[in-house]
């Protein structure tokens, strides 16, 4: 996720330091030829790793500007979240394209459009930090001097930022939640999962008290919150049950929303099947619940009063980047935030021109007059669309088709090896499916999609590995 002001430790996030205001920047410039043009892309996530993956970099001189330095494979985080995958296999390092590419971990601050320029503030660590095994949790960016900032030079520009969890202002959420967009938030929360069965471990302990660090609580009832909850029932009824037994037993899931029903971008039978079967499983699910705020261990529900918890998560749909708020010069998208595009991808100023060379995708940007959910596999689409696109610019190939989005289904593990597919909204062929076959469907795409050869190998190693010996429960 692409990030700007902020920072986030241990799946909160906070603002950054405020630093004097900085009149001059140092300006960077490629030594590559000049006859290359220069291509900057912003954010390594779907859309923007996927670009980098295949655009020409023999003829573009590319420059990738992001605050992580890896791609994120957003689908297996609650796997590893829960142990069922390590945490490497849901990761894609950057610079495995390096040197043919310049990477940049930093934040992108400002765009003017008119000189071509980037602002950036470095996003690593300063180098009198020192960090301690210590310290609890993790902490997943670093605070930089604004004393570094330096300016890019662009050609032609991806914008494939990102977009932020979406809080909807309740106060607390962001200090005592965590989030799930990256791996680092599913590593922080792995540990909170062990952290709570140690503590409530205990011989001073009450039985109430247990309870309490045992209620793990998820907010937001779309595909990652469905997801995370179907893993932890899998964790809790698997190696917890065997190595705690009478805790496990005290053990509590509960899916909270404010929809009247959970999966609402599914058609409604699969979302029916889904809410039967974690009431079977014993995964508690209160729609049409209001989090009001949330404390340190417990959360004020309107409907329900004060509820505690040992673990919150929250996911509740996206907030826009700080960097696509701080740009007025472009037609934004009234609800979203998101900057608006042309059919061919490139953004729109307010004068209702499109920039020729400047392109947006991912969750940071919306087609008009063509709305498309907010997932990776659009993302990914336009990528794939605008790497082509790219190719043939700087071969001065013409390439005018619009993009067009192939809507290849969506799926979502409900836990005990069972899933449910969704393509009954396609425009070819319309088909849903529900357990084993949807869950065999599951596995099989996230296998084929992950890029590298390593993962490859990795992805199918952990599962079987996992199905012999069980999740490993070490707290490290």
């Amino acid at each position: 996720m692409f990030k700007a002001r902020l920072s986030v430790v241990c799946g909160r996030v906070q603002p950054r330091p405020a630093k004097p205001s900085v009149t001059a920047a140092r300006t960077f410039t490629s030594s590559a030829p000049r006859s290359k043009q220069r291509l900057v892309i912003l954010g390594s996530g779907w859309g923007g790793y996927e670009i980098l993956r295949a655009v020409d970099k023999k003829r573009w001189n590319v420059t990738m500007v992001s605050p992580t330095n890896a791609f994120n494979f957003t689908p297996l985080l609650a796997s590893c979240a829960v142990g069922t995958l390590e945490f490497r296999c849901a990761v894609e390092p950057v610079r495995r394209f390096s040197p043919q590419v310049a990477c940049y971990q930093a934040w992108c601050d400002k765009i003017d459009f008119k000189q071509k320029t980037l602002k950036c503030t470095p996003a690593t660590a300063p180098l009198e930090f020192e960090g301690s095994a210590s310290l609890a949790g993790t902490t997943t960016s670093y605070p930089s001097d604004m004393d570094n900032a330096f300016n890019l030079r662009y050609d032609k520009l991806v914008i494939a930022v990102g977009a932020y969890s979406q809080t909807f202002n309740v106060p607390g959420v962001k200090e005592h939640a965590h989030f799930l967009k990256d791996v680092r938030d599913a590593r922080a929360i792995r540990t909170r999962i062990i952290d709570c069965f140690e503590q409530a471990n205990q011989p001073v302990l009450s039985d109430v008290q247990r309870r309490n660090l045992l209620n793990f609580c998820i907010v937001g009832g779309g595909p990652t919150g469905v997801e995370f909850s179907a893993e932890l029932h899998d964790l809790l009824h698997a190696e917890i049950e065997k190595h705690y037994p009478s805790l496990a037993r005290m053990a509590k899931i509960t899916l909270y929303d404010v929809a009247p029903n959970i999966l609402g971008s599914f058609d409604r039978t699969l979302g029916v099947y889904a809410e039967n079967k974690f009431r079977r499983d014993g995964i508690s699910i209160k729609t049409r619940h209001n989090v009001e705020r949330v404390e340190k261990d417990r959360m004020f529900v309107k409907e329900q009063g004060e509820v505690p918890f040992g673990l919150l998560v929250w996911s509740t749909g996206l907030a826009p980047n700080p960097l696509i708020e701080s740009i007025d010069s472009l037609e934004k998208h009234d609800k979203a935030r998101s900057v608006f595009t042309d059919q061919n991808l490139n953004v729109i100023t307010k004068e209702g021109r499109a920039d020729p060379d400047v392109w947006a995708i991912g969750d940071a940007a919306s087609i008009k007059g063509q709305p498309l959910p907010a997932t990776a596999q659009v993302a990914n689409q336009k990528a794939k669309y605008l790497a082509q696109k790219l190719n043939k610019i700087v071969k001065d190939q013409e390439h005018t088709k619009p993009f067009e989005f192939q809507n290849q289904g969506s799926l979502a593990y409900l836990g005990d090896w069972k899933a449910i597919y969704d393509r009954s909204s396609a425009d070819t062929v319309k088909t849903k499916e529900t357990g084993r076959v949807a869950w065999l469907l599951w596995r099989s795409a996230y296998f084929t999609m992950t890029l590298s050869i390593r993962n490859k190998i990795l992805v199918p190693t952990y599962w079987f590995l996992n199905w012999i010996f069980g999740r490993d429960l070490t707290r490290f």
